[in-house]
């Protein structure tokens, strides 16, 4: 599923080039479940980006469901993580206009998917939200808000799931629930 091989990433800085990724090599394998720990500043959400195409390597390999992402275009990359890969943040990004149904939706209706918010609400409900469709962003709290962005990285059941620091902006219990559910998500799925 996810194959790198020597990966450097070094970006500029008034101070000097900072080595961001130095050799990275790291296999995953299709249904496997892993964590990347580390301190604040050790590049993990660095190399989330690059494992999702949203950053490129400076060099080495980057396979990612048989893809050699450095390879691909800005528009390949987009369809590639359209199809393949979801991805939880950890300050979520929902749309503060759309609801949570809305939101979880927009990925299904901009792939062309003709039951988008069947889905959806098959989404929410699969984490628990199905009596919070019509609320907006800001009358969820901060775990309801993050279930809204599972659901959204899982509707399209993608081969691949990254989450950058889910639980960071959750306090201890509720990240707790939310971990879990992506354990249960994974076992679901896989």
């Amino acid at each position: 599923m996810i194959d790198l091989d020597d990966v450097h990433l070094t970006l500029p800085s008034e101070a000097g080039p900072i080595d961001i990724l130095r050799g990275v090599g790291l296999s995953v394998a299709r249904g496997e479940a892993i964590g990347l720990v580390g301190p604040s500043g050790s590049g993990k959400s660095t190399l989330l980006a690059v494992m999702a195409g949203l950053e490129r390597p400076g060099r080495g390999r980057v396979r990612v469901a048989g893809q050699y992402l450095e390879a691909m275009g800005e528009d390949d990359l987009a369809r590639f993580r359209r199809d393949h890969v979801g991805i939880v943040f950890q300050s979520f990004h929902l749309i503060p206009t759309m609801t949570a149904l809305e939101n979880v939706a927009l990925p299904l209706e901009f792939a062309g998917v003709s039951d988008a918010f069947t889905e959806a609400e098959a989404a929410l409900s699969q984490v628990g939200l199905e009596h919070r469709f019509s609320h907006y962003p800001s009358q969820l709290s901060g775990g309801e808000q993050q279930r809204v962005a599972l659901a959204r990285a899982v509707v399209r059941r993608p081969g691949l799931l990254l989450a950058d620091e889910p639980t960071g902006n959750l306090d201890g219990s509720t990240g707790a629930a939310i971990i879990e559910l992506m354990f249960e998500l994974h076992q679901i799925t896989n």
